[in-house]
């Protein structure tokens, strides 16, 4: 059975800067001629970080989101700047929200948030060789908290909904995959995997 084709871009109508994202109207035709509106969101790549400690801890932040207005418990991370790489990114984003310092960032997966709407790209990182430099410096109105959760437990804590951010699970399953495929060092058992016996 042949798959979906691609619709054939027209053009694109400027909406609304909203300071980290702008919205646009794009219009499409589609593989039969008829033509449609849709909208899109315009992003810089954001960065996603799992810091993992040699004890198997991985480095978590809580912080007020103003979206699900509630404070959430994730992983660091946040927008690429201009002209900056992710890598490097990744390593400013760990450093403003936790004061740790890696030795090592590696690129561990790459996914696209929600292709309807948003264009960008997530870059995920696994940091390793972690070391405590102070506390948080987040820029502008941000604050987080740092806490340290155990590989176990933050199993625990995703299955029972305390970590819910989509992109959060993506990057701990990245994780995972990474491990399968012997990429990575000694270390805990994978995070979001589920355990193959009724034993953590």
């Amino acid at each position: 059975m042949p798959g979906p084709r691609r619709w054939t871009p027209l053009e694109t109508e400027f909406l609304q800067d909203c300071a980290v994202f702008s919205v646009s109207r794009a219009a499409a035709r589609s593989p039969r001629g008829d033509t449609h509106d849709f909208f899109r969101i315009d992003s810089a790549d954001w960065v996603n970080v799992v810091p993992l400690t040699e004890r198997g801890e991985v480095v978590m932040v809580r912080q007020y989101r103003h979206g699900l207005r509630d404070v959430t418990l994730e992983i660091p991370g946040g927008m690429i700047d201009p002209g900056e790489e992710p890598k490097v990114a990744a390593g400013r984003e760990l450093f403003e929200e936790t004061g740790y310092r890696a030795a090592e960032l590696v690129a561990i997966g790459a996914t696209s948030p929600n292709p309807a709407l948003f264009g960008n790209r997530v870059h995920t990182y696994l940091a390793t060789g972690l070391e405590r430099m102070g506390e948080p410096t987040n820029p502008g109105n941000e604050e987080t908290v740092v806490e340290l959760v155990s590989e176990s437990e933050l199993r625990r804590i995703v299955r029972s909904g305390g970590v819910d951010h989509a992109l959060v699970i993506a990057a701990l399953h990245f994780l995972d995959l990474h491990r399968e495929a012997g990429e990575t060092p000694d270390g805990a058992a994978g995070v979001a995997r589920a355990p193959t016996s009724g034993r953590e």
